[in-house]
C-alpha cells in the first residue's frame, strides 16, 4: 500500500467539511464523530487536514456531511 508523504504547514492538503443534516435520529456514535470533526450545527463548516483518520470519520457520517 502506498504511503502518503507527510506534509506540514501551509503546503498540507486540506478538506472542507460542511454538516448538512442533523444527527437526531441517527446512531449516537455518528453524533460523536460529527462532534469530533469539530462540527456544531447544520451549515457549519470546518477545514481539516486530509489524513486517513479524517477520511475514515467522513466515511462514517457521509450521509450527514458534504466534502469539498
Amino acid at each position: 500500500m502506498a504511503r502518503r508523504a507527510k506534509t506540514t504547514g501551509s503546503d498540507a492538503k486540506r478538506v472542507k467539511i460542511t454538516q448538512i443534516r442533523s444527527t437526531i435520529g441517527f446512531n449516537r456514535n455518528q453524533a460523536k464523530v460529527i462532534e469530533s470533526l469539530g462540527l456544531r450545527r447544520i451549515g457549519h463548516s470546518v477545514e481539516l487536514p486530509d489524513t486517513d483518520a479524517t477520511r475514515g470519520m467522513i466515511l462514517k457520517v457521509r450521509h450527514l456531511v458534504t466534502v469539498e
